[in-house]
C-alpha cells in the first residue's frame, strides 16, 4: 500500500495487490468454522438415519465421520476458494489502477 497525501487525520492508501496465501488462509478458517457447523446439521441428520436403519452405534459413527469430513472440506475448498478471489481480484486490481482507503491515524 502506498500513501497518499490527504487533508485531516485520515491516511490515503492504494492497494494493489492481495496477498493469495493470505485471503487463501483467511477463506480456509472460514471455511473450517462454517464446515463444522454444517457438519454439525448433517452429522444430527445422518445418525438419526443411521440409528434408524442400523443401530445407535452405526448411526453415531458414520454421523461423526460426515462431522470430520465435511469440516476438513470446508477449510480446504475454503483456501482454494479465496485464492481463486485473491488471483481475480488482483487481475481487477491491476487492471484499475487499485481500491483508495482512508485510514485514520489512532493517537
Amino acid at each position: 500500500m502506498l500513501p497518499v497525501k490527504c487533508s485531516g487525520m485520515a491516511t490515503t492508501y492504494i492497494v494493489r495487490q492481495l496477498g493469495i496465501v493470505s485471503i487463501g488462509k483467511f477463506f480456509a478458517v472460514f471455511g473450517l468454522v462454517w464446515g463444522f457447523f454444517m457438519g454439525l446439521v448433517m452429522a444430527a441428520g445422518i445418525s438419526g438415519m443411521g440409528s434408524v436403519m442400523g443401530g445407535l452405534v452405526l448411526g453415531f459413527g458414520v454421523g461423526l465421520i460426515g462431522l470430520v469430513v465435511i469440516t476438513v472440506l470446508g477449510g480446504v475448498l475454503g483456501f482454494i476458494g479465496g485464492a481463486i478471489v485473491a488471483i481475480i481480484y488482483n487481475i481487477v486490481l491491476g487492471a484499475t489502477g487499485g481500491v483508495e482507503m482512508d485510514l485514520d491515524v489512532k493517537a
